[in-house]
């Protein structure tokens, strides 16, 4: 073959080669053009929670945001119907059954060891420096066995309510509204409370056999110098465990500064009672005033209320629990991407503001707690950030759940008068020891 050859036939061999690129370049051109202008499949994410009026704000302005590509749809599971512990149940159920339809769940956070086997671990998606502007409170229940399981969607503290008004309607209010501002001790609670009109309750609490129980019980153990934790171990039968519990009792049998029906209260039935028959002091959550339809029961009486430290006993500091809710994505949902970003999406100040100004919730972000904006128009902001320094968390064990049933079992039954304190605080001694199922 002569040269003259050769380069006829290599011209022919790079035309075909430049035709055949010409030929990918234009039908990739047709491609992506028609995909353009095709109507993609919205990924739909399924997220159950106690879907509030903020959540469904943060809802709409996501779905606007990623119009046509993620779509958040809610599953209301609404404390008004369910209890937390019932609430626990349902997700757990559907879970075990590796239903792939949730996708993001909520959990309170101290459930985040319970539902670490089903939770797609988070840590691949956040950036340090991101989890960097949460605060400790919030975050440290996120983990377990060193895993991110969790982001939290907000924090709550435990506080006490009380009606301005009623107090400076009894007289020598000066002095208590002063201790209120600082943080009044039980024993100076008690002796107002005996100078007051018994004919209305005097202080409300949330005693059904529930989580809140737990709450108020660790809180009134804080108060009075006490844990739930002797030299490492899990103990409630202990002198300032059974002095808290016989408190408890006191409130409604001995002081009858609680109706018996507390035993049977839950955050929102305790609030309404405490608003409908007058009690000028109740314990609550710092979000609760809003995050519920108590504005709409008695809206003049409501404005009323304060916040303030929860009672202690003399000698101790005021303690709070620390409640809050966590987001995790489900380890079997099959939308984890688009998962993500809604969790990151719930990290940004915007949806924090709305959280905080719409429902309540109390900001996980640092940043909101410093906002000139946000500290002018919300004064009490700092109040609440102050008093998270005296929150403790409720034990991050795994079967933290059995142990909430057996406890807040037997302290409903010493509520009720139905067990005495000694028998009922050994009982949840062994009963937590033992590997026996237990059933309430």
């Amino acid at each position: 073959m002569t040269t003259g050859d050769k380069r006829g036939r290599y011209g022919f061999l790079f035309a075909i080669f430049i035709f055949a690129i010409i030929v990918v370049l234009v039908f990739n051109l047709i491609s992506l053009n028609k995909d353009r202008f095709e109507k993609r499949e919205v990924t739909k994410l399924y997220f159950a929670d106690n879907i509030s009026e903020a959540h469904l704000k943060i809802i709409h302005n996501f779905n606007e945001k990623y119009k046509g590509q993620i779509e958040v749809v809610p599953i209301n599971l609404p404390f008004t119907k369910f209890t937390t512990n019932e609430r626990k149940e349902l997700i757990a159920r559907s879970l075990r059954s590796r239903d792939s339809r949730i996708d993001i769940f909520a959990v309170d956070q101290i459930w985040v060891p319970r539902f670490a086997k089903w939770a797609e671990p988070l840590a691949k998606y956040f950036m340090q420096t991101d989890l960097l502007k949460i605060i400790p409170q919030a975050l440290t229940t996120c983990y377990y066995d060193g895993v991110l399981l969790g982001i939290p969607l907000y924090i709550d503290i435990g506080v006490l309510y009380y009606r301005e008004d009623l107090i400076r309607q009894a007289g020598n209010s000066k002095d208590i509204l002063k201790k209120l501002e600082g943080s009044i001790t039980w024993e100076e609670l008690i002796k107002y409370g005996e100078t007051v009109n018994k004919e209305r309750p005097f202080y409300l609490f949330q005693g059904d056999n529930y989580e809140g129980l737990i709450c108020n019980y660790l809180e009134i153990l804080g108060g009075a110098g006490g844990s739930a934790f002797q030299n490492g171990n899990l103990k409630f039968y202990t002198i300032e465990g059974q002095r808290s519990a016989q408190f408890m009792q006191d409130l409604i049998t001995r002081y009858k500064f609680s109706p018996h029906e507390v035993s049977a209260f839950i955050e929102r039935e305790s609030y309404l009672y405490a608003i409908e028959n007058d009690a000028p002091f109740f314990r609550g959550w710092s979000s609760y005033l809003k995050d519920i339809d108590i504005q709409e029961q008695d809206s003049l009486k409501v404005k009323h209320l304060r916040l303030a430290y929860l009672p202690h006993f003399d000698g101790n500091a005021p303690v709070t629990v620390f409640g809050g809710w966590h987001l995790m994505i489900s380890k079997y949902s099959e939308k984890k991407p688009e998962a993500f970003e809604f969790l990151r999406y719930v990290q940004s100040e915007e949806v924090q503001k709305i959280m905080f100004e719409t429902s309540g919730y109390l900001p996980i972000l640092k940043s909101i707690y410093t906002d000139p904006e946000v500290v002018q128009k919300y004064p009490y902001i700092e109040y609440l950030e102050e008093m998270m320094k005296s929150g403790i968390h409720r034990p991050a064990l795994v079967n933290y759940t059995k142990i909430s049933d057996i406890l807040s079992f037997y302290l409903n039954k010493i509520l009720k008068h139905e067990i005495s304190v000694d028998e009922a605080l050994r009982l949840v001694d062994e009963t937590v020891a033992s590997d026996k199922l237990f059933l309430r």
